[in-house]
């Protein structure tokens, strides 16, 4: 769904916060793989979101789409995805949660083999969203940039591309 803004989007570049979190980790010798990242401690993580938020605060392009999670689940309990200070140095100018309902998060997860995940419930899950969704206000009030919450459906990923991309040319007016 991303990939497919970054398309609508002129002149945007697509950046996945937690690749280039992967690439410092790995540079440091922290981490081999992405599973890895969550396992880290609260610290090490800080550090690596830091500096990615400071190497994408220095990105030139005309608009840049940060593919991110408001939360990971480590063993320390929740660590914001987007804390205070990654933040602070992004300076986001729209905040968008995109979501799916449970189910279809478990079957996305469980027809993708290529990654270590940890085990979840539905319920578990469910409890995860609603987590999620209570980070967004947080992050908006701190950054004074509009949220929006966008469904992504099995199969709906261009609803949802060409929703978030009316968002942002209806703030450009």
């Amino acid at each position: 769904m991303v990939t497919r803004l970054a398309e609508i989007v002129r002149g945007a570049r697509l950046v996945n916060f937690g690749s280039l979190m992967l690439e410092h980790g790995i540079r440091l010798k922290w981490i081999r793989h992405r599973d890895e990242l969550r396992k880290l401690s609260v610290a090490k993580q800080r550090r690596l979101q830091t500096s990615t938020a400071a190497r994408i605060s220095k990105m030139k392009e005309k608009a840049v789409i940060v593919d991110t999670h408001l939360f990971i689940k480590t063993a320390e309990g929740f660590w914001p995805g987007l804390p205070f200070e990654v933040v602070r140095a992004l300076k986001p100018t729209h905040v968008v949660l995109v979501e799916a309902s449970a189910e279809e998060v478990l079957a996305r997860r469980a027809s993708d083999s290529g990654r270590y995940r940890d085990e979840v419930t539905k319920e578990g899950l469910a409890g995860e969203l609603a987590f999620a969704r209570s980070f967004l206000p947080i992050i908006s009030t701190i950054t004074g940039a509009p949220s929006l919450i966008v469904e992504n459906r099995e199969g709906g990923s261009e609803t949802a591309a060409r929703t978030i991309s009316r968002m942002l040319r209806d703030s450009e007016r």
